[in-house]
């Protein structure tokens, strides 16, 4: 949570639920929709397309990612953006109204739940003030319990990790988020949980995709990590996707904040499959007049294989296409050995890629800033 105070009093944007809290001065209480911040954020782009089948029928998101489909029959007018007060196993929840209208049904069948035979609970009403000012106090009460919660499981020696704890709307039951490698037995737990905080215990185990996608971030590219932003259902990733995609098979660059495999490297693997069909399989080098030409780089997207005779020396090398490339291959199968590379035009064997070493220097640009100043100096003299 990020609190801002202003004239208006305390501003707090609660972004595991996608909600922007304003207490005033006097102490009203206030709480919107915050479409900005929002983990696994949907846009209605049917909105205003009116069906019959769907108008009851509503997508209510509540802490992180986890988001249900209730019906309204309060006879109440909800739409986008509104607090509501649903059904609950045992007692009553309080949730945002994400979605309505026929993207909902899109939205069933996109996580594989069937319309038709779909157990819809109820949306009760609208909340209160009442209702929202419990609901604060039982958010108030989710971090402490987790610290706690984490500190009663060390002390039972069980092998897990509480990653994070949701307290129902009514404050009256906590759903615990743990990982665990092994199966736990956490009876004794479970009574020591309720002893402590005299509420209603779920536990509830996750991977460490999904904690990720629950706690969110930044990945590397600078953006709201995937999990948290879009991936609902997570997919097997191997290395096998980033070799074909040439990528270093460096630990610390392909694995993400859960410390798995990241899931973008899934993202252009197909593309590069398809792009490798028709790359031939070269192995060894290929041989022309002048010598041995090695493979240096290949650029698959394009169909370029690169070569140089000296495979440690990149500071001359020539490109040549998947076609020719297999030409050549058929030559030397016949015992043939084409002219030399090097009888090419000058500049056919420039590359448009450069390296980056020396970019991630933080003392690249002290020289330059060191003339400058110079410079600046010297004419203040001659003035």
């Amino acid at each position: 949570m990020e609190d801002n105070i202003n004239e208006k009093g305390i501003t707090t944007y609660d972004c595991s639920r996608g909600c922007r809290i304003e207490r005033s001065p006097i102490g009203e209480l206030n709480v919107d929709y915050d479409r900005s911040c929002c983990k696994l954020e949907d846009f209605n782009w049917l909105e205003g397309i009116p069906e019959d089948s769907s108008k009851n029928i509503f997508e209510v998101r509540f802490k992180n990612t986890r988001k249900l489909f209730y019906r309204n029959e309060s006879g109440q007018l909800i739409k986008e953006g509104d607090l509501v007060v649903v059904e609950a196993q045992t007692g009553h929840d309080v949730g945002i109204v994400t979605l309505s209208g026929p993207l909902v049904f899109r939205q069933m069948a996109r996580r594989k739940y069937n319309p038709e035979t779909y157990e819809y609970k109820k949306i009760y009403r609208k909340a209160k003030i009442l209702d929202i000012e419990r609901w604060q106090e039982a958010i108030a009460r989710e971090h402490d319990t987790m610290i706690r919660a984490r500190q009663i499981a060390a002390g039972l020696g069980l092998d897990m990790k509480i990653g994070d704890v949701e307290f129902q709307g009514d404050g009256t039951k906590a759903i615990f988020y743990y990982i665990a490698d092994e199966r736990v037995d956490f009876r004794q737990l479970i009574k020591d949980f309720a002893a402590e905080f005299n509420i209603r215990i779920e536990m509830k185990q996750i991977g460490a995709r999904q904690e990720a996608g629950l706690i969110g971030g930044l990945g590397v590219c600078g953006r709201p990590l995937c999990c948290s932003g879009h991936i609902s259902d997570f997919q097997s990733i191997t290395t096998q996707a980033a070799r074909c995609q040439d990528l270093s098979l460096n630990p610390q660059k392909l694995a993400g904040q859960c410390s798995k495999l990241k899931c973008c490297i899934n993202y252009e693997a197909s593309v590069y499959i398809d792009a490798q069909k028709g790359m031939p399989q070269l192995h060894e080098p290929l041989e022309f007049k002048d010598g041995k030409a090695y493979l240096v780089k290949t650029d698959v997207l394009r169909g370029i294989m690169y070569f140089s005779y000296d495979r440690d020396n990149l500071a001359k090398i020539w490109p040549l296409s998947f076609e020719e490339v297999g030409e050549v291959m058929a030559l030397n199968h016949k015992g043939i050995h084409p002219e030399s590379l090097q009888d090419r035009d000058e500049g056919e064997h420039e590359t448009d890629f450069v390296s980056a070493i020396g970019d991630d220097s933080i003392t690249r640009f002290d020289e330059r800033r060191k003339k400058h100043r110079n410079n600046r100096n010297r004419q203040n003299r001659h003035k």
